[in-house]
């Protein structure tokens, strides 16, 4: 088997509202998967059925080749979750959190704690391991949770926006450990709101938004495929767009979020020298950069995009 998850035609109702619509992708052994969406297109939701907490309307999820709302158990014994929330015991040491989660998975003395001590090693908690939680940064606390999560050894792990909230170091250190459980062989999927994230350790991602998978690929297939290699960044007005686009003339393709218009080309120099040129030669700051897996996420989940002819 070379899929560890199979999403089939799942969909997902609380009540009248839809959560998840018919949503199918597969997940590969070994792989690095991201699904990726605007806050409420139903990424947390499909990670619940994933992993046994929720159960599909419609549609089947399977991992390992296990129909999960049939056998959950079977499949979370294999599997490791590090939730949006970090769930710790605040008054325990970073030790103790990572005992009592070994003992849910049933893990037995001495096994455990030499368990405990590789992950508190791992994850550079040694000068911690001894402080209780709830004296813990932020980061350490992340840490912690992931660490929590891979006690067992898991075949798949699972990882729900793991590093929100933290600083850079912290999450090139965590991008460190996701590359080096990939070298052993764990599975990973993971949801961020981070496209750099996703761009730097996915194989492959999914971008959802109000419940649908608008897109799947390889994020740099995705990037080739939907815009051209090469994009500029220029603060400016609807009005002021209207104003000088017209006097641009090349296909121009363009996405705007706020005052800020990320403008398309093959060749952004050549684009810079029209933009200048159609607004008077005022000369304004831009910024030149390749089109990257942000720049797809703005233009398909529902961000303005027109074309110019």
């Amino acid at each position: 088997m070379t899929d560890v998850v199979a999403v089939e035609g799942v969909e997902k109702r609380f009540g009248n509202w839809v959560a998840v619509a018919c949503v199918d992708f597969t997940v590969a052994r070994g792989a690095c998967f991201g699904l990726l969406g605007p806050n409420g297109a139903g990424k947390t939701t499909t990670l619940r059925m994933i992993y046994g907490v929720t159960r599909p309307s419609a549609g089947r999820v399977r991992v390992f080749g296990i129909d999960v709302a049939a056998s959950p158990r079977a499949v979370c014994a294999r599997l490791g979750v590090t939730l949006q929330e970090n769930v710790l015991i605040e008054t325990g040491t970073p030790r103790e959190n990572l005992a009592v989660h070994g003992r849910y998975y049933l893990l037995r003395e001495p096994a455990l704690s030499r368990r405990v001590d590789e992950l508190i090693e791992l994850f550079g908690l040694q000068s911690y391991a001894a402080t209780p939680v709830k004296a813990l940064s932020g980061g350490f606390k992340r840490r912690l949770a992931v660490a929590m999560s891979l006690i067992a050894r898991p075949e798949l792990l699972i990882l729900d926006e793991p590093t929100t909230g933290l600083d850079p170091a912290v999450r090139h250190e965590l991008w460190g450990r996701v590359r080096a459980l990939r070298a052993e062989g764990t599975t990973v999927l993971l949801t961020t709101h981070y496209m750099d994230e996703a761009e730097r350790l996915c194989d492959r991602v999914v971008i959802v938004n109000r419940g649908r998978a608008i897109c799947d690929d390889a994020p740099r297939a995705l990037i080739a495929a939907r815009l051209a290699p090469e994009a500029i960044e220029i603060e400016c007005t609807p009005d002021e767009e209207a104003r000088w686009f017209g006097a641009v003339g090349a296909a121009v393709r363009r996405v705007r979020a706020g005052n800020r218009l990320m403008l398309y080309a093959a060749d952004a120099a050549a684009l810079v020298e029209r933009v200048h040129a159609a607004e008077g030669g005022t000369r304004r700051a831009f910024v030149a950069r390749p089109t990257n897996l942000e720049d797809v996420f703005l233009a398909v989940t529902g961000t303005r995009l027109s074309e110019d002819a």
